[in-house]
């Protein structure tokens, strides 16, 4: 029994840090060829903390989409949609490349962040 309730509490500890680094970003693509995820004090992201988060998209133009792509996470706003998106629960994974593109314009208008 006091096994079992070690090792409960040693789950807990271990789940805590993802939970405790929760954190919301913004991505924004268009109007123009740009596109960026940023962290609430509005610097670009490269790297996002393991753990479960919250993506806000505002998708400023109809030429343009944001696709979000790895780790097992595939999200799109889609190129005819204007306005903003909530993804909420995105699992980001420490070790993992993530890329974020507009379609049509994928040549010019590709990011990644690494999972840490």
């Amino acid at each position: 029994m006091r096994r079992l309730l070690l090792l409960i509490a040693a789950a807990a500890v271990l789940a805590w840090p993802a939970a405790a680094h929760a954190k919301t970003y913004y991505g924004t693509v268009g109007p123009t060829k740009v596109i960026t995820l940023k962290n609430a004090a509005g610097t670009i992201v490269r790297r996002i903390p393991r753990g479960t988060h919250t993506f806000v998209i505002r998708d400023r133009s109809a030429r343009h989409d944001f696709h979000l792509r790895g780790g097992g996470i595939h999200k799109l706003t889609g190129v005819a949609f204007v306005g903003r998106r909530t993804w909420s629960g995105l699992r980001i994974r420490a070790g993992v490349t993530y890329t974020y593109w507009c379609q049509p314009h994928a040549d010019v208008m590709t990011r990644t962040f690494k999972g840490v």
